[in-house]
């Protein structure tokens, strides 16, 4: 019962303790533990049965002995505090403020677990969120409401280009209120002051709501962390009408902690040693994105997992894809020839891209333009290959042109500034400007008119200056 005090425990192993249940508790509950000197933790109970409940304790459980400790079981799961105080403040994994400010203002707590969304309120993606990253805007568009992952490695520079995103993003031709809410679970010291002061410098700081549990934090703080951020989000979206992006690093550190928490369970390991519930475990976060009936607010998620061994069949990666509409894939090859973002212009894919885009939301060419963009450089990864083999002085005509392509995509459209910030007009514009490398009658995707309207007229324009 809650106030009540139960003395003693069953068992210490490490950050797991075992005690007496109430008739009364359940799973997820939240417990205080005190030591013999009145040093207060807070635990979780993570498994229950008749007799027993394992708690799974928010730090150190050292100093606790089995007699002299004592066990309050609190009635309720983990809650957060919520309101529109949140924006602008820095918490850790568990909600608690570590930027040197009180709590906020708000009497209204909310369950980190969420509530299940209705299938039939769920209103369908449409609008487009403009990053101003070509290689994002161009061919994998995001769309709000979207659940985005960016599959990466370790070394890559997903988190400058997260970073980037959160500056950049924004709804075109709106004035609509969008915030940020960054989870960073078992990130680094460094990682964490490079997007606190990141989002100091370029002024975003005031729009984000960041959750940050270290490396150094209990494993238990991880599972906790993500759960925290998207009740913020809900919070923001659904009940303040905003338009949320929620960016999550690193989803492989959650689920390396998960794979921990089943193994102390006891729990039968699936593949490579995770939980078998692994693949709704992460459901359970993903389809907390998205907009409901009722609420002009939205949640967009773009959750980031550094692939182990650069596997993109690894289990984390996998069922991730089968989760999410899409990815972002982050290629190492192409970052250590120095081009950023290094954004793979083939495994990528944006699955909700064709419901917002088109006249009216970006551009009447931007399907067709992308469309020619990724058959065409398919083509140039087959030619490469061709000329690894004879030799590029034995190419065709056409396909030495379609190298050039390649080229200059690469160099010119998929690379771009950290800072740079270019309009869905721009980069399409500058699609075509490559485009224009290749023959006509090559551009095989895209409908004549588009092309008579688009398709920079290079020889025409030097016709009529010599003749001026």
């Amino acid at each position: 019962m809650k106030g009540i005090e139960y003395t003693g425990l069953e068992l210490v192993d490490g950050p797991i303790v075992v005690v007496k249940r109430t008739p009364d508790s359940f799973y997820d509950e939240v417990v205080y533990v005190r030591d013999k000197n009145g040093e207060k933790k807070t635990g979780r109970i993570i498994d229950i049965n008749e007799e027993t409940a394992v708690v799974q304790i928010f730090g150190s459980t050292t100093g606790l002995d089995l007699d002299g400790t004592t066990v309050e079981f609190l009635d309720r799961p983990m809650e957060l505090r919520v309101g529109r105080g949140l924006l602008g403040r820095i918490f850790n994994g568990l909600g608690e403020p570590i930027d040197g400010y009180p709590d906020i203002i708000s009497s209204k707590k909310v369950n980190v677990n969420g509530n299940p969304i209705n299938p039939y309120a769920r209103v369908y993606p449409r609008d487009f969120i403009q990053t101003g990253i070509s290689s994002i805007d161009g061919m994998n568009t995001l769309i709000r409401g979207q659940k985005l992952p960016i599959f990466s490695g370790n070394g890559l520079p997903h988190n400058r280009l997260a970073a980037q995103i959160i500056r950049q993003a924004k709804l075109k031709d709106s004035d609509e209120e969008f915030v940020m809410v960054f989870a960073g679970m078992g990130i680094k010291y460094d990682v964490a002051q490079f997007f606190q002061h990141t989002f100091e410098e370029s002024g975003v700081l005031s729009k984000v709501v960041m959750f940050q549990s270290l490396a150094d934090a209990p494993s238990i703080e991880r599972i906790i962390t993500p759960r925290c951020a998207l009740t913020a989000a809900e919070y923001l979206a659904f009940e303040c009408n905003m338009h949320v992006l929620v960016v999550m690093t690193d989803m492989t550190n959650y689920c390396e902690a998960l794979r921990e928490i089943s193994t102390t369970r006891g729990e039968v390991p699936g593949r490579k040693g995770y939980p078998g519930y692994l693949y709704s475990n992460l459901a359970e976060l993903y389809e907390r994105a998205g907009k409901i009936q009722g609420s002009t607010g939205s949640i967009t998620q773009i959750p980031i997992l550094t692939m182990p061994n650069d596997d993109i069949s690894h289990p984390i990666p996998d069922l991730t894809g089968y989760i999410t509409e899409g990815q972002i894939v982050l290629d190492r090859e192409m970052s250590q020839k120095g081009m950023y973002p290094p954004v793979s212009g083939l495994p990528s894919l944006s699955r909700l891209m064709k419901d917002g885009i088109g006249e009216g939301m970006t551009r009447e060419d931007h399907s067709a333009v992308s469309s020619q963009l990724f058959a065409s450089y398919s083509k140039v990864k087959s030619i490469r290959n061709l000329a690894a083999i004879i030799g590029e002085e034995e190419l065709s005509d056409l396909d030495k042109k379609y190298l050039k392509f390649g080229t200059e995509l690469e160099e010119k459209f998929f690379c771009q500034g950290e800072y740079e910030d270019r309009t869905i007009e721009q980069t399409l514009d500058l699609g075509w400007e490559i485009l224009s490398i290749l023959p006509r009658d090559e551009l095989y995707r895209i409908k004549d008119e588009l092309i008579e309207k688009y398709l920079p007229k290079k020889e025409e324009a030097v016709f009529e200056t010599q003749e001026v």
